[in-house]
C-alpha cells in the first residue's frame, strides 16, 4: 500500500494505492493521524485502491468520527466496483460519503 499526499489550500487529498489490509491499515492510520487538525476538508482518492479489509474500514470510520468532531468533511472518491461492493456489503456505503 502507498499513500500519496497532496494539498490545495485547506483541502488534503490522500491517494491510497494497492491493498489496505490488517498489516497496511496501521500505515494508513499513521498517515491519517499525522494530518489530523491540519486541513478543513479531506478527500480520499481510491482510484488505485485494489482492496480494503475490515481493518481498513475501521480506520475510515475512526477517521470520519475524529473529523466530524470538528465539522471537517471527508469524501471518498473514485472507488472501483470491487471496493464499492465491499462498502455495500458492509453497509459502509450508507455511513461514509462516497462520490
Amino acid at each position: 500500500m502507498n499513500v500519496i499526499k497532496s494539498s490545495n489550500e485547506d483541502v488534503l487529498t490522500l491517494a491510497v494505492e494497492g491493498r489496505v489490509d490488517t498489516i497496511t491499515s496501521q500505515k494508513l492510520k499513521k498517515e491519517i493521524d499525522d494530518e489530523i487538525g491540519n486541513f478543513n476538508s479531506w478527500i480520499l482518492d481510491f482510484t488505485n485502491l485494489e482492496y480494503i479489509s475490515s481493518a481498513g474500514l475501521r480506520v475510515l470510520i475512526a477517521t470520519q468520527k475524529k473529523l466530524e468532531q470538528d465539522d471537517i468533511p471527508m469524501t471518498i472518491k473514485n472507488v472501483n466496483d470491487s471496493v464499492k461492493e465491499i462498502f455495500r456489503m458492509s453497509g459502509f456505503d450508507k455511513i461514509l460519503r462516497i462520490e
